[in-house]
């Protein structure tokens, strides 16, 4: 135990549950020894959170519901009872953005299921962290949507308000228009941008760590030719099969289940062991 383990003061975070989408399963942050071949920033502070409890003789455990594709009402229906029956101290949602990419949506309605949702978290009395949408305004592929995602915003700032949740301001981290913090799919954070919303969330909990960002690459000024070339690749590998499988009714997470449907301990190397908190 290192001088620094042992002068850190213990959070009070027993029980963590993550809910949501690609974003929280970790989607774009490989790690082939995990269940569904990730890691992402819910792991990761999972990690921290474990390791500080440890430290303190503290029993700790974590749960991930959150999976690619999942639209709002799939993640409502399949994962919020479950992640109440578990009665976390500390809940992570993000969910709504499948459903914005959409050709039409109903963002007031949408947000209404979402602020039921938070009502029936925030009456577990866990601490309850929610999340604004990224804003697409440097992109020259989503920013068409951008109106989309600032009402969603708007909506969901009054909905934590309402219930008392925490917002992880993600609209207000202008770092996430450098794309080398994503994915090459342009759709999910790449491990330097887990990394990056990992230290965001254990700053807004105030726990200490020592988590620091990622080395990205040099960045470069690619010939026309050479964008040519990777937007044709990206439409091939990403856009195109994205394309297919909503005009298909099909979705990337079908078939797969949560990844930690149960209390799991982790460490950097990936599970530990299953928990009971």
């Amino acid at each position: 135990m290192s001088v620094r383990e042992a002068s850190t003061p213990p959070h009070p975070y027993r029980r963590f549950v993550a809910l949501g989408d690609s974003f929280t399963e970790g989607l774009g942050d490989p790690d082939p020894a995990r269940p569904n071949g990730v890691r992402g920033w819910a792991d990761r502070v999972a990690e921290v959170l474990g390791a500080q409890a440890s430290v303190h003789d503290e029993e700790f455990g974590y749960a991930n519901f959150a999976i690619r594709g999942r639209k709002m009402r799939g993640v409502l229906a399949e994962q919020l009872e479950p992640a109440i029956a578990l009665d976390p101290d500390l809940v992570t949602i993000y969910v709504g953005a499948n459903d914005i990419m959409r050709p039409r949506v109903d963002l007031d309605a949408l947000v209404e299921q979402y602020d039921a949702a938070l009502a029936r978290l925030a009456a577990n009395r866990a601490r309850l962290l929610v999340w604004t949408a990224f804003d697409p305004g440097g992109s020259a592929t989503y920013r068409l949507l951008r109106g989309r995602f600032a009402l969603y915003n708007e909506l969901v700032r009054e909905s934590a308000d309402r219930h008392g949740a925490t917002i992880v301001d993600y609209w207000r981290l202008r770092e996430y228009r450098d794309w080398r913090l994503w994915d090459e799919d342009r759709m999910h954070m790449g491990p330097a941008g887990h990394q990056r919303m990992a230290i965001e969330m254990l700053d807004t909990l105030g726990v200490e760590h020592d988590l620091r960002p990622l080395p990205l690459r040099e960045p470069t000024t690619p010939t026309r030719v050479e964008s040519l070339r990777t937007n044709a690749e990206w439409l091939r590998t990403s856009a195109a099969p994205w394309v297919h499988r909503r005009l298909t009714g099909r979705s990337s997470g079908d078939g797969l289940s949560p990844r930690y449907a149960t209390y799991t301990r982790l460490d950097a190397a990936g599970p530990v062991t299953a928990t009971r908190t």
